[in-house]
């Protein structure tokens, strides 16, 4: 699992700072997680390739989330795309994009596919044979989700010499993989156990951007190897975070320390803050598992 971060900064863009936008590598599936303004340049910046994105999601509609999208669609419509693009976000989105579309006279000539998303409840809306994708309810002043990104469990670890030594055939080796206990060239049934090896843990990442302190998310990211959590400020002006629904450093890694995660990315840090280690050390007052500071162009492999 590949986590890249076009954009981690809350507000207005500046010079050296992007608003949020990230790329998950996950599966061989390239995804698109919000899409600040500037996430073309950035996507360029950090050698993605536009057509192996193919799913974008969106959290919510501020614009320092959303406001490269129509940008993004233009330049693949430009560029002769012919893959389908599908597009997750809040009810409204659909109308803005399309509404920007038709008075440039700028129809796409691919499939542009919106789902829009209503629910206050946790919903899937992404499956396939690897991976699932659903929706993190947040506290925002509007409409707003994070997504959690889970990968199926893999195939069983074939152990060759004890399927040998059991004389099993060849062609049950794919059963094995799958879990099944299979009849060995004797007659004897083998079980799975003794031949195979358990999959790798499957991988999950949890985005969560752009939320007041909520305990709430905590049963829906419980364990996840990775959660994005925004801390737009630090405790010095948590006072801010309650009136903006917000959350601080400290309040971040609360989550963390609640849900017990594997790794915790920080970001969508307020422009008012010069010193990025600042998050990282008042996080670490409270979670003491592996923390992580989101930076642009920074790239996360987690194995």
């Amino acid at each position: 699992m590949k986590l890249t971060i076009l954009g981690c900064h809350s507000a207005t863009p500046r010079i050296n700072t992007n608003p949020t936008a990230q790329v998950l590598d996950i599966k061989n599936h390239v995804f698109l997680i919000d899409c600040g303004e500037g996430t073309q340049v950035q996507l360029r910046k950090n050698k993605v390739k536009f057509n192996r994105v193919k799913h974008i999601f969106i959290s919510h509609l501020h614009g320092d989330h959303y406001f490269g999208l129509v940008g993004l669609i233009s330049t693949f419509r430009l560029l002769t795309r012919e893959a389908d693009l599908h597009v997750y976000g809040p009810k409204g989105l659909k109308e803005v994009i399309t509404l920007q579309m038709k008075l440039a006279d700028s129809w796409t000539n691919y499939n542009l596919f919106f789902h829009e998303l209503t629910s206050k409840e946790p919903e899937v809306i992404y499956e396939d044979d690897a991976v699932e994708v659903s929706t993190i309810p947040l506290d925002h002043r509007i409409y707003t989700n994070g997504f959690l990104f889970k990968e199926k469990p893999g195939e069983r670890t074939l152990r060759l010499g004890a399927a040998l030594d059991a004389n099993i055939d060849k062609a049950y080796f794919r059963k094995l993989k799958q879990g099944s206990d299979v009849i060995n060239n004797d007659g004897v049934l083998i079980k799975n156990t003794e031949v195979t090896l358990p999959p790798p843990k499957p991988k999950s990442y949890a985005f969560c951007s752009d939320t007041a302190y909520n305990e709430a998310i905590v049963p829906i990211i419980k364990e996840v190897s990775v959660l994005y959590h925004e801390s737009t400020f630090l405790e010095q002006h948590e006072k801010l975070a309650k009136p903006t629904k917000h959350s601080t450093a400290k309040q971040a890694a609360a989550i963390a320390k609640k849900a017990e995660v594997g790794t915790l990315v920080l970001g969508h840090y307020s422009t008012r803050y010069d010193n990025l280690e600042a998050f990282k050390k008042e996080a670490q007052t409270v979670f003491s598992g592996d923390i992580k500071l989101a930076k642009e162009g920074e790239v996360f492999y987690f194995d």
